[in-house]
């Protein structure tokens, strides 16, 4: 189906309203001001959403427009500074500069190519002199239109390489050569695959062919680009489509090897559903929240290495364990922020928690669950409902009717009890004093013990839970052998 254009004359507008000093102070320097790229599409598409407040009480937002000019970066410095709230410049020996104007920033860059050399994880910058230079050095033809702003409204699309046919044939290609493309940059490659998943649509075959022999080119890309671009694509509406094709032209073999190793079928007998195939539903299926999404990502990354073969079929006993620690490695390798690695592993290790409970949901069963979940309770009952992806109907009011049991057995409880501050109703001071013991292994041995019978038993009450302590610690020091002799300590 053919894209319908919106008429762009109205966001066009609206952006030139707040940045006309600045172009304004551009026209009066002699030199041209272009806004480029994403913006210029997504106004064709009616992608756009409200610009931000102006104020200046308020931090700038993610509203970012990209421009190109003919002028040099210190002269585009000196000509934006008495317009601009805030000037960075970290982009500036790469030919940009960004300023925050009017509540948006804008990103100001000279007409240029990037260039890597074999070596190089970064790009090598070359100026250029003209407007259709910069914009066929652009990574696909969808974003290689241009608006003179200095010419002022009406505004017309300057569109030297059909990208507008492009966008209402819902197609990916290059300006020139996608071997010239990928060589200035590979992880355009990447960004052909996120453009897939956020606008639907197709990639052109010449692209498919250059991106699956210049894979192993993405390797000189810093492993941050990548990730950043990673996330994109996890936030697009339909990610599956751009890790299909991540899988399919070979790049996700070097950045992502993890998921093309989860083409096998679970059942090779009975040709029951491949993990990949699985894994891309189940991530679809969840909400765009990246933590959540990643979790979806790498939930079952475990499974090859955990495959086993008996008469009753395949298991992958353990995959949660070991997937959560491929998880770790993998998002590391990718320079993820400790916080967002832990989170997704964690989620990954507790991903089958909830199956695990089939006899119903007794107080004892709530109280673990919601402790082990902790602030993820939310994101795991999500995560859980999405890797349903059977189309037995009956299974998934199974399971959607568990869940709902789930969640009404943790209101009841919520109403009794301190849910999310369960912890042992003594503690260490109490115990070691209780029990005539010094600061030590012990006391930890004690305090798991308490938190064991917090989750088994509920409160039951400071004078009880001392009575069950030394019960406990009179078995504990007969099994430890004589007096003196506590015995391993179980970690």
């Amino acid at each position: 189906m053919a894209v319908k254009f919106q008429d762009p004359s109205q966001r066009l507008e609206e952006i030139y309203s707040r940045v006309e000093e600045v172009v304004r102070a551009f026209a009066g320097a002699g030199r041209s001001l272009y806004l480029v790229g994403g913006s210029v599409r997504d106004a064709i598409l009616g992608r756009h959403t409200a610009l931000p407040s102006t104020s200046d009480d308020e931090q700038p937002q993610q509203a970012d427009f990209d421009f190109t000019t003919d002028a040099l970066p210190d002269e585009v410095e000196r000509i934006v500074a008495p317009q601009a709230k805030a000037i960075w410049l970290v982009g500036k020996r790469f030919g940009t500069v960004s300023a925050l104007v009017a509540g948006i920033t804008l990103e100001i860059t000279t007409h240029r190519g990037d260039t890597y050399r074999e070596e190089s994880r970064k790009p090598e910058v070359v100026m250029g002199t003209s407007l259709e230079e910069d914009l066929l050095r652009r990574d696909f033809r969808i974003n290689a239109m241009a608006v003179d702003f200095t010419a002022g409204p009406p505004f017309s699309i300057i569109d030297p390489f059909a990208g507008m046919s492009d966008l209402a044939d819902r197609l990916i290609r290059t300006p020139g050569a996608p071997e010239v493309s990928f060589s200035d940059d590979p992880l355009r490659m990447m960004r052909a695959a996120r453009f897939a998943a956020q606008l639907g649509f197709a990639i052109d075959p010449a692209v498919l062919e250059a991106m699956r022999s210049m894979a192993k080119r993405l390797e000189i890309v810093s492993r941050e680009r990548i990730r950043d671009e990673l996330d994109k694509i996890m936030l697009s509406p339909r990610p599956s489509i751009g890790l299909r094709v991540l899988v399919d032209t070979g790049l996700a073999d070097e950045v992502l090897p993890e998921l093309p190793a989860l083409a096998l079928e679970q059942d090779p007998i009975h040709r029951h559903k491949d993990v990949l195939e699985h894994t891309y539903s189940v991530v679809d299926k969840t909400s765009p929240n990246l933590e959540l999404r990643l979790a979806a990502l790498f939930h079952d990354v475990g499974k090859p290495a955990t495959r086993r073969y008996d008469p009753s079929g395949v298991s992958f006993h353990n995959h949660d364990v070991v997937g959560a620690k491929m998880t770790k490695r993998r998002m590391r390798e990718l320079r993820y922020p400790a916080s967002t690695v832990n989170t997704v592993a964690r989620l990954v290790y507790l991903h089958l928690r909830f199956h695990t409970y089939q006899a119903g949901w007794t107080d004892k069963a709530v109280r673990r669950y919601v402790v082990e979940a902790g602030p993820l309770l939310d994101p795991l009952n999500e995560l859980t409902l999405a890797d349903c992806t059977t189309r037995n109907q009956k299974k998934v009011r199974i399971l959607e009717d568990r869940m709902a049991e789930l969640k009404e057995r943790i209101v009841e409880l919520r109403e009794r009890e301190e849910f999310e501050a369960i912890r042992p109703e003594l503690d260490g001071t109490e115990v070691m004093e209780i029990l005539g013991i010094p600061p030590s292994p012990e006391v930890g041995l004690a305090m798991k013990f308490l938190l064991q019978l917090r989750l088994d038993e509920g409160l039951i009450g400071r004078e009880q839970a001392t009575q069950r302590l030394l019960e406990f610690w009179a078995k504990h020091r007969a099994g430890a052998g004589s007096e003196g002799d506590t015995g391993p300590v179980v970690s």
